[in-house]
């Protein structure tokens, strides 16, 4: 834990997105309508699951884990964003800006950790179909779900354990709209070379191992369709797959454009855009590509509405 003489800084200061003053009511509305519809989307995936006996597989029910964790993901972030803007506020406490380090580490760990679990399952839901209820069978997919919540857990915490260890005696402003783990250490006055290493070993085990072993997955996959290629089995492999390979996509791009890419021109407003797409963009087109491109999730919400217009009163 964090030491009174360690840190004279009780509160930091969040300058928030480059938005021009006369412009702020308007991103205000933008982003609220976004958080809302996030919230609304993927509850209403989590709800038509719980609902729809034929949704109770292994990928939905690792879709409804997803589901829940980019509500959560997004929750971190937009409600002190938007309170920010509404009340032209830039300050978050020390305990607030530390918490909300950890639950974003947290949820962003889970998904990365969903994803490869949902690569597996289709993975073998193509590649050996006929052994496909025996291997992903309910105790595989509440073990990979409860690892995704143990590893994700054990990194965000040793991720925040280390941040408290760090003085603040300076400056206190961060230049973004939440608490950035490595806009923190950048502002901390103490050695951070143990906080950088650990950031570099974790990523390796949260980010950089579950993408290979999605790309493995899919390669896999495609692999198989090309043995016997025919329109069938392509266009069957699209439909199941389809859905995941865009939000893998757009998670991992996220990532990549990130902390791969050099950027060109003003470093800090790039990694913000960034920021804003995978924190309030991605988790808010999550719920559309899945219900969009995918049949039985149409269906499900069919039934539901039929059954909620002429069910008898």
């Amino acid at each position: 834990m964090r030491n009174d003489n360690q840190s004279s800084v009780s509160e930091f200061l969040l300058l928030g997105l480059p938005i021009r003053p006369e412009k702020q009511s308007s991103f205000y509305t933008l982003f609220l309508a976004m958080y809302l519809t996030t919230l609304l989307g993927n509850l209403l995936i989590i709800l038509l699951i719980r609902l729809d006996s034929r949704l109770h597989t292994p990928m939905y029910f690792f879709l409804s884990h997803l589901a829940l964790t980019d509500v959560s993901f997004s929750s971190v972030i937009a409600p002190k964003m938007l309170f920010n803007m509404q009340t032209q506020s830039q300050s978050i406490s020390y305990a607030g800006c530390v918490s909300q380090v950890y639950f974003f580490l947290f949820f962003g760990d889970i998904d990365s950790f969903l994803l490869t679990s949902m690569a597996y399952d289709r993975y073998v839901a193509i590649c050996h179909p006929l052994h496909y209820t025996t291997i992903m069978n309910q105790s595989l997919c509440f073990l990979l779900v409860f690892m995704s919540w143990v590893l994700s857990v054990a990194s965000a915490l040793l991720h925040t354990l280390l941040l408290t260890r760090l003085s603040f005696c300076g400056d206190n402003v961060i230049p973004h709209f939440f608490c950035d783990l490595a806009a923190l250490i950048k502002l901390s006055s103490s050695d951070t070379t143990v906080n950088e290493l650990v950031i570099l070993t974790v990523g390796v085990v949260v980010i950089t191992v579950p993408f290979i072993c999605i790309l493995v997955s899919y390669g896999r996959i495609g692999a198989t369709i090309l043995k016997a290629p025919s329109t069938k089995g392509i266009c069957k492999a699209l439909s199941t797959c389809g859905s995941h390979l865009a939000v893998v996509s757009l998670y991992y791009g996220s990532i990549i454009g990130l902390y791969f890419l050099p950027s060109s021109g003003n470093s800090n407003e790039k990694d913000m855009i960034v920021a804003v797409l995978y924190t309030l963009v991605t988790p808010m087109l999550n719920p559309f590509i899945y219900s969009l491109r995918n049949r039985d999730m149409k269906g499900a919400l069919g039934n539901i509405l039929t059954k909620g217009i002429f069910s008898p009163r």
